[in-house]
């Protein structure tokens, strides 16, 4: 049994107000809410949305990664969940020599393994916010584990080539699903941007991971491609068995009882898409996991062929640039809660940029490996940060939905751009790969300038 203090205001008329500045409200009592998982205080707040109309938002006490306890086992999940997505995505680098020979196949028609995740993505950015409606982050701990799960049993027995294509579509639905779902649920938790780099941290060990052991793999023992993606089944058995568990008393009732605005999804994501926010961190995310992932991707190739290096060590190449991710996300993360998202970021992005010349400009494997491992480490914690600041800048009740089609649409970078990398490769030679990679670079500069500030309540 919970009781709640409801208090209702009247907030149409915003005209003596700042935009950014919260809106103080004195309550008068406690409001306690309790359940078999979580125990909050909240209250309920009525008013009026000047472009969507009336609205009601509860407020609950933010809580902590172990408050309450089943946040422990949450947030577990949301480890695995990322070390599969980032095994996932950094998997096919090492792979694409192994399946050109196998399917006989060119650059271009290859990098079709990166874009037909993209329509999953795009769906997922679309259904995120339908799906915790109807059956919350319970929903999500199926759909998405599963998703995956029947991906890889599927292309572990090889089938032609465009059956491959057709099933990474359910693993980019999984993957942009929860993609988006556990960057909302971590980023309202307490020291976020700490907690937020060890999630990233955890996909940038699946990819440092994956490369090492699918070059293994195909290099040293012979083995094919699709053999790699039995080891994809394990962790993904285990990846659904846990979200499910830790996930299962977090339904729809309970997600649209702590919604803003919960009986008007519709309302709600037309202020999403309305919100400049949405949309600059959405183009910065896509640019950002784009270059990632293309650099991943690529990179064994651009090794073996421009750099004449031997196909074990470009694959250890590729593990030095996942490894150099995993670390900045975890270490740099408490740099950026120190001095903050705004300067961080800047920063990271400028030495960023400096190391990607180094790589491009200085033809020598050794200083090409140690670049591209230094220009992962401050790549790293951008992710993080930029969902960080949008929970700081946006209003509680947007978060699921503009993280979540933030984070779907930025997934999606990790098959639009590696794919037209490739096609661009087919007719220019892998070279391309740096011009691209230093342009997005520039581009996600721009953008994160273009952000607006965070307001004083939230700054660090």
């Amino acid at each position: 049994m919970s009781t709640t203090t409801e208090l209702s205001y009247d907030i149409s008329d915003r005209s003596n107000l700042h935009p950014q500045e919260p809106i103080n409200l004195q309550v008068v009592g406690q409001a306690v809410s309790a359940s078999q998982t979580t125990e909050a205080k909240s209250t309920k707040v009525q008013g009026v949305d000047e472009n969507n109309g009336p609205f009601a938002e509860v407020i609950t006490a933010q809580q902590a990664w172990k408050d309450p306890q089943i946040n422990i086992w949450r947030v577990s999940a949301a480890f695995l969940g990322f070390l599969v997505q980032g095994a996932n995505d950094a998997c096919f680098g090492p792979l694409i020599p192994s399946l050109e020979s196998y399917f006989k196949l060119s650059y271009t028609v290859v990098s079709l393994v990166f874009l037909s995740p993209f329509i999953g993505y795009v769906l997922a950015a679309f259904l995120s916010d339908r799906i915790h409606m109807l059956f919350g982050q319970r929903g999500v701990a199926l759909i998405g584990p599963g998703c995956r799960l029947l991906s890889y049993v599927v292309l572990s027995v090889h089938p032609p080539y465009p059956v491959v294509l057709v099933f990474l579509i359910g693993a980019g639905f999984g993957n942009g699903l929860l993609d988006a779902a556990w960057n909302a649920f971590v980023g309202d938790l307490k020291n976020a941007n700490q907690l937020l780099g060890i999630i990233h941290g955890f996909y940038g060990l699946g990819a440092s991971l994956s490369p090492i052991i699918a070059t293994t793999m195909v290099t040293k023992y012979g083995l094919q491609w699709y053999t790699f993606f039995f080891v994809m089944v394990g962790v993904a058995l285990l990846d659904l068995a846990l979200s499910t568990l830790a996930f299962w008393d977090a339904t729809g009732s309970e997600f649209r009882n702590y919604s803003a605005n919960s009986n008007a999804a519709g309302g709600r994501m037309r202020a999403v898409f309305k919100n400049k926010v949405t949309w600059l961190c959405s183009l910065f995310l896509l640019s950002y996991v784009g270059s990632e992932v293309s650099i991943g991707g690529w990179l064994v190739v651009f090794m073996l062929r421009v750099r004449d290096a031997a196909p074990f060590a470009s694959g250890m190449t590729v593990t030095g640039f996942w490894l150099g991710i995993t670390v900045g996300r975890v270490v740099l993360g408490f740099v950026t809660a120190r001095f903050g998202e705004r300067r961080s970021v800047s920063a990271y992005l400028l030495l960023a940029m400096g190391l990607e010349l180094v790589f491009w400009l200085v033809p020598q494997f050794y200083v090409s490996a140690v670049a591209v491992g230094l220009l992962g480490f401050f790549l790293g914690p951008l992710f993080p940060a930029v969902v960080v600041a949008a929970t700081k800048i946006l209003p509680k009740r947007m978060h699921v939905g503009s993280i979540g089609f933030s984070t779907a649409v930025g997934g999606s970078g990790a098959a639009v751009i590696p794919f037209a990398v490739g096609a661009i490769a087919q007719a220019k030679g892998v070279q391309v790969l740096q011009p691209i990679i230093l342009a997005l670079l520039a581009v996600q500069f721009g953008l994160w300038l273009l952000l607006p500030k965070i307001p004083k309540s939230h700054a660090e």
